[in-house]
Formats: C-alpha cells, structure tokens, sequence
C-alpha cells in the first residue's frame, strides 16, 4: 500500500461516492475512442495545427491559475499539455476539471495550438474521467531509495519512470529480434511442456507438483532440451523456444526462480555452428535496442563485434589462478592446489574437483570476462549432455558465452550416442545418490528417442533476462522481469 496519509486517499473516495451519487460514475464507461497518440501530435503539429483531436491517459500533473488549468496528460507514448479554461468549458465542467486528481485516469477533446512558450497543447473543450485515482501518486519517485517497494508495487514504477517502460520496450524488442532471425534461418518455434514427468536438461534443482487426476508427481521444467531434442529425432530439423523456466534457487541480483530462456537445435550442425549462432543472435539483440553492435554495462563499453574471443577453460583459469586443473586426478588434489594458490571459494570437502573448478572459475575469471567471450572445452564430467571432443574425448564440445562479467548461455555438440549417454546418466544417478541435488535425473524414455536416431545436432541455450540486464545496462534481473519474486512482507 503507498505510504502517502490515508485522508489523502479518503478525500478521494469522498469524491468518488459525490460523483457516483451524481449518477456520474467513472467506472461505467466501457470505453474511450481516442484519434491521436500524444506522441503524434507533437509529431504531427503542422498537420493538426487547430484541428480536433481526442486524447486518454492519465493526469500526471495540474497547475491551476485561476479561470484557467494545465494539465500533463501521459499515455503509452508520451506526455500531451491540456489546458483548460473557464469561458470555454462552462462553470460547472470547468469546476469538475480543476477537481481532478493528479492520477486520475480521463480522455479529453479539444482542438490542438501552440502556447506563447512553444509547447503543443490541446485546448479542452470537453472531459471524461474515465477512472479515479483512489491512492494519490509518489511526488518524487526518482527520490525513493527503497528498490524492493518499486518490485512490488511495479505499476507505480512503470506511472512514474519512463525508463523503466523503456526496459521492457527494449526487452520486447530483444526477444522479436532473436525470433526474427531464427525464424529467417529456418528454425520452427515450437511449444513443449511445462510440467514434466522426468525434468532435465541442467544442473538445478526442480519445482514439484502434484496431478490430482493423474495421480502423480511432476516437476516444473527447468530446461526444455530433452524435449527439443525428441523433435529432432522426429525429423524437426531446426527447432526452437522462447518461455519460462523454473530453478528452486536461491535469489539475487543474477538469479530468479522463473526465468526466460531462448533454445534452439540445429540438426547436422555442431558447436562451431552454434558459436556463429550465438553471436548472430546476440549482435541482433544489441542493434534492435542500440541501432549498432555495442552498448554500456555497469561502466564499460562492451564491442559485440563478431568473432568473439574464444578460450578454453582450462587455459584461462590457469591464467587467473596458476592452478592447471588438467593436471590434476581427482578431489584431493584438486583441494591442495587451490589452498596452496590461496584462492578463497569457501568450504571445499565433499566437492569434487569439478565443482572445485567451477568455484575457482566463478571467483576469479567469469567477473573478468567483460568483452564477448567464448569459453571452450569443458570437462565431460561436467557436460552430461554434451558430445566428446573430436581427439580429446576427456573434453566436451561445448562452450558457455560471457558478456559484462555474466554467463548468458550454454552450447555444444549433443551427444546423440545412445550408449555413452545411458553411461553419463548412470554417473549422473550415482552423484545424486551421493548428494548432488543438482545432479541429471535418469530418463529412460529419452533414451529410448536416441536409439531410434538422432541426427549430428548443434544445440545453445541463451538467458534472455540477463542479456537484457547486460543490453539495457541494468545492474539486477529484478529491474528487467516485471514480476520478480519476493519473499511476502508481514502485513500481506
């Protein structure tokens, strides 16, 4: 609720019950015929110079002098000045107009001029208020530090910044943009479920639910890449999906629960292919929002100019840490050389010399990683899904994007052998019996979708809330996803 006096807001009401006892309700109207954008008036001044024209939106601001009152009129393009005045409304529509709210909801007609100061104004010469403004609106809402009341209370965010509707402009355009090209490319968008049976397609965590008719337990999904890779097999040569996601995390600046996320699978491609993808994808990104291939994020100016650096992982973190993971044969080892290199990634025992690495990568070279990059050649233990390494099959065909210090995606060559994937969900099966929550569930069915044949396939995941954080230079997920999740305060 807004933290302005609560007789602010019955004054309001009071207003209200008089203009309903008046037979005057502004919640009866079931629409308003509007001809002009305010926008386009401004655009269009010399072609609507005294003509009629009818505006809605909402009062944003009043400034009343006497027989006369102007008024801010918003609306999903911009920002109209009304002016109203006494000899041409008449006395008692022009007492209703200067009773108007700031926030109140109305359209107007009236013919279009220019005042003495050069502003394009619309003079009415009749209103509707169309809807009242029960709580007034925050006067300084730039001023306000309290982040967490804008998450909640986003319609007042979007009233009263027009940057913020700016984001989600700009992430509308993100989005077309990835559809567009793939769409070009040949790729079908196809829809695939939700709720699962068996999830995969990470490492994380699920949602679970239950199926009252069916009887069962099912999980949320937190990829669809099993699914995208049975339409392969099916003959859907090029496929591809842009929807929600659902990870039982935790939240921070770079992690929300729900999520979007964009894949798309080529077959006959591999992760060569899937680099020129990921980079074509992401530049027509940057040029939907920019009109060029480059934007700010958190200080820096970020060149997205293809091709990309590309660098293994285990190169890159040798070059941070001094550690050559490569070298090393299992947990223990992998414990001492990150005590003796004195890297600091928190309590290491019962972590493998995996999740050992990703620790060591997370803290001292994904922040590191401003420019467009490419990181290459990860373990297979650490790919399950992944084919191995054309001469190094101790290595994945795969490769994760890094823009800004953020990881934005996932790709790689799928791995299409039946055999050496049932091995890898075995080793998988036995990691969560170990006590990795995180670990591949078992899929038989999927399995069995492999053994009927699939196809040489390329396939990437992007994460179209943080590439939008990184193109819109926006320092949390929460400031672009409309809706974040947050923890319910006491009195809701």
């Amino acid at each position: 609720m807004s933290n302005e006096p609560l007789d602010q807001s019955e004054i309001r009401r009071q207003k209200l019950r008089q203009l309903q006892a008046q037979g005057q309700d502004p919640f009866a109207h079931h629409k308003y015929t509007r001809t002009h954008l305010a926008a386009d008036i401004g655009a269009r001044f010399e072609e609507l110079d005294s003509r009629q024209v009818a505006v809605c939106g909402r009062l944003m601001a009043c400034r009343r002098h006497g027989k006369s009152v102007f008024a801010d009129l918003h609306d999903a393009s911009g920002r109209i000045q009304l002016f109203a005045r006494l000899d041409v409304l008449g006395e008692e529509n022009f007492a209703a107009f200067k009773d108007l709210d700031v926030g109140d909801i109305i359209g107007a007609c009236g013919t279009v001029f220019r005042t003495r100061t050069g502003e394009v104004t619309v003079q009415v010469q009749e209103f509707t208020l169309l809807a009242k403004a029960l709580w007034p609106l925050p006067e300084k809402w730039h001023g306000l530090q309290d982040k967490e009341l804008r998450y909640r209370q986003r319609y007042l965010d979007l009233i009263m910044n027009p940057s913020v509707r700016d984001t989600f402009r700009s992430r509308a355009k993100i989005v077309d943009a990835a559809r567009r090209l793939l769409t070009e490319r040949g790729f079908l968008e196809v829809e695939t479920p939700v709720l699962q049976p068996v999830y995969g397609g990470a490492a994380a965590r699920p949602f679970t639910t239950h199926h009252n008719a069916l009887d069962m337990q099912l999980y949320m999904r937190i990829a669809p890449e099993l699914y995208l890779k049975r339409l392969i097999v099916g003959g859907m040569e090029r496929v591809f999906e842009i929807g929600r996601m659902f990870r039982n995390e935790g939240i921070d600046t770079r992690h929300n629960p729900e999520f979007t996320m964009l894949e798309a699978y080529q077959a006959y491609a591999d992760v060569t292919d899937m680099m020129e993808l990921v980079e074509a994808l992401v530049c027509a990104m940057v040029h939907a929002v920019h009109g060029r291939l480059a934007c700010s994020y958190r200080g820096h100016e970020i060149d997205f100019t293809p091709p990309w650096r590309r660098v293994p992982l285990f190169e890159v973190v040798r070059e941070k840490t001094g550690i050559d993971f490569s070298q090393l044969h299992d947990d223990d080892q992998a414990r001492a050389a990150v005590e003796e290199a004195g890297c600091e990634v928190g309590d290491l025992n019962d972590l493998s010399r995996w999740q050992i690495l990703d620790k060591v990568f997370d803290r001292y070279v994904q922040p590191e990683l401003v420019q467009p990059t490419l990181v290459t050649d990860y373990p297979v233990q650490m790919s399950p899904l992944a084919k191995r390494k054309p001469g190094r099959p101790s290595l994945a065909a795969r490769f994760e994007p890094f823009i800004g210090g953020e990881e934005v995606g996932n790709a790689f060559s799928e791995l299409n052998d039946p055999f050496d994937q049932r091995e890898r969900f075995e080793q998988q099966a036995e990691a969560r019996l170990a006590g990795d929550a995180e670990a591949h569930p078992y899929d038989e069915d999927f399995l069995r979708a492999l053994e009927y044949g699939m196809p040489p396939t390329g396939g990437l995941g992007l994460g179209i809330d943080r590439l939008t954080m990184i193109i819109t230079d926006n320092p949390s997920l929460r400031d672009v996803i409309l809706f974040p999740l947050l923890r319910p305060k006491e009195d809701e």
